[in-house]
């Protein structure tokens, strides 16, 4: 994590997203743009929440680990977007790991900042309000997609959701997977993705060596996921 010194970028940040009208006088002087690597982790699960952040650049991955090693994806997000909100309203630890996929930029604020000045604001608690409730939206359909369509389908978006990223043009189809991760986070086994990966290649629309995958045919996966369920 970096933290730039740039006002004006900040500003603009602001700006695009309306952001001057969720935040009053008080809170605006405390907020600080950051920015994350490729790869970084933005938050771990289990950890202290200090601060809440809004994406406003980039992608995150948001994934939990479960006492036995075992990781699940839970989703992919993309700005405009609010990290640690669950936490700062039930002053609770962190939920979920989340991951910088791409170079990311977050707005992020002091938990004791929010709590002394925005507590009762309510531009900022009917923004929350309205994230966390969409969320759990969100949540409802993918369950429901989860269970609801073929292993190439949710492979199909999955790839989608983690090999390109349109606020950044170098990102652009070429990933290292970890086939167990993926199988959790799809709901299949490590030897039905595997097969179902060995079919896609076949088909040409990837290419699969060393650990890695390449996205070759973006539009023939856009016409396999339908929908793009992770995001």
């Amino acid at each position: 994590m970096k933290e730039m010194n740039d006002a004006e970028l900040l500003k603009s940040y602001m700006y695009s997203y309306n952001l001057e009208s969720i935040f009053n006088e008080q809170i605006l002087p405390h907020l600080s743009l950051y920015s994350f690597e490729q790869g970084e982790l933005i938050c771990s699960q289990g950890d202290p929440s200090e601060h809440l952040y809004l994406l406003v650049e980039g992608k995150v991955k948001i994934y939990t680990t479960s006492a036995e090693g075992k990781t699940l994806i839970l989703s992919f997000k993309t700005p405009l977007e609010l990290i640690g909100d669950i936490e700062y309203v039930q002053n609770i630890n962190i939920i979920n790991t989340v991951e910088a996929v791409s170079s990311v930029r977050m707005i992020g604020v002091h938990h004791r900042w929010l709590r002394k000045y925005g507590k009762d604001y309510a531009p900022l608690l009917q923004f929350l309000l309205d994230i966390i409730t969409r969320k759990f939206a969100i949540k409802s359909n993918s369950m429901s997609f989860n269970l609801m369509y073929p292993v190439e389908v949710r492979l199909a978006s999955y790839l989608l959701s983690v090999s390109f990223d349109k606020s950044d043009s170098l990102f652009n189809g070429q990933l290292s997977i970890n086939i167990k991760d993926a199988a959790n986070l799809i709901g299949t086994s490590y030897r039905h993705l595997n097969r179902v990966i060995g079919q896609f290649c076949a088909e040409g629309m990837i290419e699969r060596s060393k650990g890695s995958i390449l996205v070759k045919d973006r539009e023939g996966l856009r016409a396999m996921a339908n929908h793009n369920i992770y995001e």
